[in-house]
């Protein structure tokens, strides 16, 4: 017998991909309102009360208006795909290999992580924690995403017009996942973070360069990337890549869904810099693979199953 989750706002890029996760998932089967239901508020009330899970693929304050509609004694779990409650008391921030998997599994609220902050966190958090990174540096975020990470309104504009090779924005300094990277990876300092669309569907790399001789723990690239391959060592989603560094790292303008993750560190020879990064599918680890993930956990199952990886994780 297969387990409902409701998807509060499927019609969305992330819900939809969820849906598609679940649809083909042997354990879990998507409830999805109809056209003339999913915007009834006591339709959804109904819903995010009587099914076991619900993820939450909704703007910020719809987000928060969905949890309130959740009685108290109501038995269901919650994951938020949103940036609503990633800072928020009360909730486990949905990055397993980083909060560790028994703090998933045990939670009834859980806040999936942003697509850039994962591959921020996933390269700087556990070196951080092993103190090889400072936690005071003023670290800086350069990543670029496909277009399907802005949701629907982008993907039309980018439709409309071919002519858009490279879109810059956030240059307000204040973009939402920042205090995310911040409080995830224990950091004392914001990150300076320069976010950039391509015309490509999917795909994103985050990347996190270093001047590693300034700083006073003296890494090396070396110690950072054994440090990553050990943290991550056994893992079926997330791979360190080692070996001679490639020519050139590439995002293809529409490639399969992949919910993995793979992170480099490239050193210059005498090891004052290095550049880490992470490529990852935006909507895959970045989003709706990351909630399968999250809620294969919550249900006790593997929590590789109804995932897209490739051979390489």
């Amino acid at each position: 017998m297969t387990t409902q989750v409701f998807v509060d706002g499927a019609a969305g890029t992330t819900g939809l991909e969820i849906v598609t996760r679940l649809a083909a998932h042997p354990e879990f089967e998507p409830l999805v309102l109809d056209e003339a239901r999913r915007k009834d508020p006591e339709a959804r009330r109904q819903a995010l009360n009587d099914t076991p899970f619900a993820v939450l693929c909704l703007p910020d304050d719809a987000a928060r208006d969905a949890v309130a509609m959740v009685d108290p004694e109501s038995a269901t779990r919650i994951v938020d795909a949103s940036s609503a409650h990633r800072v928020a008391d009360g909730w486990t921030y949905g990055f397993p290999e980083i909060v560790g998997r028994d703090a998933i599994a045990s939670a009834d609220r859980v806040s999936n992580p942003g697509c850039y902050p994962t591959g921020f966190l996933a390269l700087v958090a556990p070196l951080v924690r092993a103190g090889l990174l400072p936690a005071d540096w003023p670290y800086t975020v350069n990543a670029v995403s496909g277009f399907s990470g802005g949701g629907k309104a982008l993907i039309e504009r980018f439709e409309a017009e071919p002519d858009i090779a490279f879109r810059a924005y956030g240059l307000s300094l204040d973009h939402k996942h920042l205090p995310e990277m911040q409080q995830h990876a224990g950091l004392e300092h914001g990150v300076l973070f320069a976010p950039s669309v391509v015309p490509a569907y999917r795909g994103m790399l985050v990347e996190v360069p270093l001047h590693l001789g300034a700083m006073a723990t003296n890494p090396s690239a070396d110690a950072l990337r054994d440090e990553l391959g050990a943290f991550y060592a056994g893992s079926p989603i997330i791979a360190v890549r080692s070996g001679e560094p490639p020519a050139e790292l590439l995002i293809d303008r529409d490639p399969e869904p992949d919910d993995g993750l793979v992170l480099a560190v490239f050193g210059n020879q005498g090891g004052w810099n290095a550049r880490l990064i992470a490529m990852l599918d935006n909507l895959g680890k970045g989003a709706s693979g990351a909630a399968i993930q999250n809620l294969n956990l919550m249900a006790g199952l593997p929590e590789t199953t109804s995932l897209q990886l490739h051979p390489s994780h």
